[in-house]
């Protein structure tokens, strides 16, 4: 009988240490059938491999301090989302396709002995800088994704004279996906900190001047953002130090940091309550109203035109969403009658979003027809799609957008459906036409072709940009 109890305790703890070096299973990474936003369903179903094997090696790193990959930060641990081990998946953030790493850090830092900065770099430093090369050698560059995120829960102590108070903060990081190798090869610690001043920091959902080394943090003001997505990897090449233009040198007993940088006068100061809260991520697994906001691009340097009026600034998000806000009961109505006259989705309703500067209105249909996937190309279905599904409704669908709603264009997503799919995840697929409102209205008076609409416009399936040369795919 002690032999059998013996047996059987020896054969629980093979079991136990198997569990635990075993792989991760399939529920430990969000399912592509999940997943209602065709392009992070797309990219879902081409990398689950990979990103399985992701949480594999991130759960087998060494940090500091414990960390656990978790979908929702920063909850309750009696609260079932906390136990979604799923931390790791394609998300939209600020009109970006990001593949988000997201987990819990176990440290806890003392608000009176460590500044909100000095916390934040050793976060970084523990936790997003060793599993930053796992992701860039682990998902190849060819991805059509635009950035790597993280986010990052941990705890902050704070001391009063009445009590002591034990809260959260939540860093979140954004890289530029291809100044990630820029980033991992630089040897200068002046070339990390360029990148992280193209980068987006946040800390508790603000902007945060994430300050490498230091006990402060910089302005956000300050940093230049204005080739925020734009990659500095040249930056690794020469690696040399670099003139400083006159303006930026310290006066007279004023303090230099080591960076080579002049310190915000003012310091950021440390919250006496950390407050934490989800970044806006739209998860994958749901299709919610597009996230607004958009890296800006460099563009080339034009002289000034003598007398001419300044150029007006890009909108931001916090602009789309003040428009947004206006014209909500508009685009309420535009998204009741598009659903009953015009094949509109109920899951994603009428929005206004950034691209390339500028607000679009944002609009989803589904086409009824059905697609045969093995005897149509992709060239063909948006030429059908456009002539015989989205055309012949345009000039009704512009006479419901509010006359006084100034958008630059419309970005119509069109999913068409195959018929005999293999399987659920593989039954549609989404066109986008992406239409300056000038051409539009043209083209629903019959005073341009559908070509001429086309060649002013961008067309993408499933994320993927395409040349669309309407007469030769019929």
């Amino acid at each position: 009988m002690a032999i059998s109890r013996k047996l059987i305790l020896l054969a629980l703890a093979v079991l136990s240490a198997w569990l635990l070096m075993a792989p991760p299973p399939a529920s430990c990474q969000v399912s592509p059938a999940e997943i209602m936003n065709p392009r992070l369903k797309a990219l879902a179903k081409a990398n689950l491999d990979k990103l399985m094997d992701l949480n594999t090696q991130i759960c087998a790193l060494t940090f500091p301090y414990p960390f656990a990959l978790r979908r929702y930060v920063g909850l309750d641990p009696g609260k079932r989302q906390d136990a979604d081990t799923r931390g790791i998946e394609f998300v939209k953030f600020h009109d970006l396709t990001v593949l988000k790493v997201s987990g819990n850090y176990g440290a806890a830092f003392n608000a009176d002995m460590l500044t909100q900065n000095e916390r934040a770099n050793q976060v970084f430093n523990s936790v997003v800088v060793p599993i930053l090369p796992v992701l860039s050698k682990s998902i190849p560059d060819n991805q059509p994704f635009d950035a790597f995120g993280f986010e990052i829960s941990y705890h902050v102590r704070t001391q009063t004279k009445q009590y002591g108070y034990e809260g959260r903060e939540n860093l979140v990081v954004v890289f530029n996906k291809a100044d990630v190798p820029a980033f991992i090869n630089a040897q200068r610690q002046s070339t990390k900190q360029e990148i992280i001043d193209h980068s987006q920091v946040y800390l508790d959902g603000k902007e945060f001047g994430l300050a490498l080394g230091e006990k402060k943090a910089f302005d956000v003001e300050q940093l230049d953002k204005s080739e925020l997505g734009h990659s500095v990897q040249a930056a690794v090449v020469a690696e040399q130090p670099k003139s400083k233009p006159a303006e930026t040198a310290p006066a007279p007993g004023e303090p230099k940091t080591s960076s080579g940088r002049i310190p915000p006068v003012q310091p950021v100061t440390v919250a006496e309550v950390p407050q934490a809260g989800p970044p806006e991520w739209a998860p994958a697994g749901k299709e919610t109203q597009r996230t607004l906001g958009a890296p800006e691009t460099s563009t080339p340097a034009t002289a000034p035109v003598a007398g001419a009026p300044p150029a007006a600034p890009a909108p931001s998000p916090i602009d789309v969403d003040a428009v947004q806000k206006k014209y909500q009961a508009q685009l309420d109505q535009l998204t009741k009658d598009g659903i009953a006259q015009f094949h509109f989705v109920s899951y994603a309703p009428a929005s206004l979003g950034l691209f390339h500067n500028q607000i679009y209105l944002q609009l989803t249909l589904r086409n009824p027809e059905l697609f045969d996937k093995s005897s149509t190309s992709i060239y063909k279905r948006a030429a059908q799609s456009l002539d015989l599904f989205l055309a012949p409704h345009l000039k009704e669908l512009l006479a419901k957008i509010p006359a006084d709603l100034e958008v630059a264009g419309v970005d119509f997503t069109v999913l068409d459906q195959f018929s005999h799919a293999p399987s659920a995840s593989g039954s549609s697929a989404a066109l986008e036409f992406i239409c300056p409102i000038s051409p539009l209205r043209h083209f629903a008076d019959a005073e341009i072709t559908n070509q001429d609409l086309i060649q002013q416009s961008i067309v993408l399936v499933n994320g993927v940009r395409i040349a669309l040369n309407l007469q030769q795919v019929e």
